[in-house]
């Protein structure tokens, strides 16, 4: 339904609530002279859109009305120290555009979330902020969150991080004895079913580029590989690297855009929804799964490692990287998996588990140190361990071992790039670093001491530049 808007035909009616005084025709005439706008003059704006932008550019809320924003920083840019160094956070807050130089500030400083460690009560002063000294004596993050309550009584959080010696955590608990064995065994189940390919062409308006609707079977009884898979037209054989993009948390449609734009820049490129459903389908159709057979997908089968609902996730994973690399084109030496948060964890997973990926990149991974409550740490995404007369369910720690984005990356040899948030309360940085502290090939991390869960472009800009320049080192070529 369209909003209606009163056309004023009248500029000499107030158009403002009974109770506002000042003659309101002559301050608007003077704002509009003020402002430049004059030529206009009030009787000749017909279109009230118009006339409303207009004058809601004129008025100047009171300080009351300014939204209030705080901020957190530490005394060091990149937040980093080392095991028994000393941070100081500085609390500073803003209403609009000016400083807040009063205010109640509320914090509480945690070792990364899981224990607090002191809290107090302060106020701001002056413009300075408010500041909280700590320290860690082992390796980890520490976690400010400031609440501070504005001029109108209104209270907003914010949080802080810090790391120390966070190249030294390490995993909360080693990997199975048969882990290997587990997954080999999986391996080989996947190998028997016939990779039978259900495949419809996308129609595209952008020229040069094939895409495809694509389904293949991988289990028996599991839900297929369901992606759009995208790839420069008449390409020849043995010439493309590929790149397989795997989905965040939720219940979704691949992206035929994703998949374009890998093919835009050379790639056999495939983007796959993370539970084998169907593309290209209303939004309505992803909330009845999400509501119905989906439904907390993400604690399914958590007491058993072959019911554990992330086992079907990861046998998917493997049969798309095989449709990948048997298409004609593959040059046989790129196969890179791209995601972010539940798509860093099938990143991580991809590289443990198939000797033919060369390259991950995973944002904020989640799915990682399952285990994380064992050393007193907060587990990652999807906090898949429930906690039954105050302590961890054993079956289920067992059977998230078999699923830990940390065992896989201690079997991952390709050249990774990760993301880490120093405030991420989703995916904490501990357990992110629990899992790139293990990876055996080429690494690199990019700390964003102030970002959260999030997947910003810069972030995703960086994987992109890192894949390319990595596809230059793989295949000998020169870059462009």
């Amino acid at each position: 339904m369209m909003s209606r808007v009163t056309r004023i035909d009248d500029p000499e009616k107030s158009i403002f609530p009974t109770g506002v005084s000042g003659d309101v025709p002559n301050i608007l005439r003077a704002n509009f002279r003020h402002s430049g706008l004059d030529r206009c003059r009030m009787k000749s704006i017909v279109n009230p859109v118009q006339f409303l932008l207009a004058l809601c550019s004129l008025i100047v809320l009171p300080d009351s009305f300014a939204a209030l924003t705080v901020d957190v920083s530490t005394d060091r840019e990149e937040a980093l120290y080392e095991k028994g160094d000393e941070v100081t956070f500085t609390v500073t807050a803003k209403e609009g555009d000016k400083n807040l130089d009063r205010g109640d500030v509320h914090w509480v400083l945690s070792r990364g979330g899981y224990e607090t460690l002191s809290r107090g009560n302060g106020s701001l002063e002056g413009g300075k902020g408010f500041q909280v000294k700590g320290s860690l004596g082992g390796p980890g993050f520490l976690l400010l969150t400031a609440t501070v309550t504005g001029t109108d009584g209104k209270k907003v959080s914010a949080f802080g991080g810090a790391g120390f010696s966070p190249l030294e955590i390490e995993p909360s608990m080693d990997a199975p004895a048969d882990f290997d064995e587990f997954w080999a065994a999986q391996k080989a189940a996947l190998a028997e079913i016939p990779m039978e390919v259900e495949s419809e062409s996308e129609k595209t308006a952008e020229e040069g580029i094939e895409a495809y609707d694509v389904k293949i079977q991988c289990e028996k009884e599991g839900a297929p590989v369901s992606g759009y898979f995208a790839k420069p037209e008449k390409a020849a054989a043995n010439s493309l690297p590929a790149v397989l993009f795997v989905h965040g948390a939720g219940v979704r449609s691949s992206s035929l855009s994703t998949a374009m734009s890998g093919a835009r820049d050379g790639f056999l490129s495939m983007d796959i929804n993370a539970h084998g459903s169907e593309n290209g389908k209303p939004a309505e159709f992803y909330e009845d799964l999400k509501a119905g057979s989906l439904k907390n997908y993400t604690h399914m089968g958590r007491g058993s490692r072959d019911d554990i609902y992330f086992r079907g996730m990861f046998v998917r994973l493997m049969r798309a990287i095989d449709f990948l690399t048997s298409q004609p084109e593959w040059d046989g030496q790129v196969m890179a998996v791209v995601g972010h948060s539940q798509g860093g964890l099938q990143a991580l997973v991809a590289g443990g588990l198939d000797e033919r990926v060369t390259f991950i990149a995973s944002g904020v991974p989640a799915g990682c140190d399952h285990t994380g409550m064992m050393v007193n740490r907060i587990s990652g995404w999807p906090k898949i361990v429930p906690i039954v007369d105050g302590k961890p369910d054993p079956k289920v720690i067992e059977a998230s071992r078999y699923i830990d984005a940390v065992n896989f990356a201690r079997r991952c040899k390709a050249e990774a790039i990760l993301s880490v948030g120093f405030i991420d309360r989703t995916c904490p940085p501990t357990s992110v670093y629990a899992a790139y502290n293990v990876l055996a090939g080429k690494k690199e991390m990019i700390n964003e001491p102030k970002m959260g869960h999030a997947r910003p472009k810069p972030v995703e800009e960086a994987f992109w530049d890192a894949l390319k320049a990595h596809v230059v080192a793989t295949k000998g070529v020169v870059a462009p």
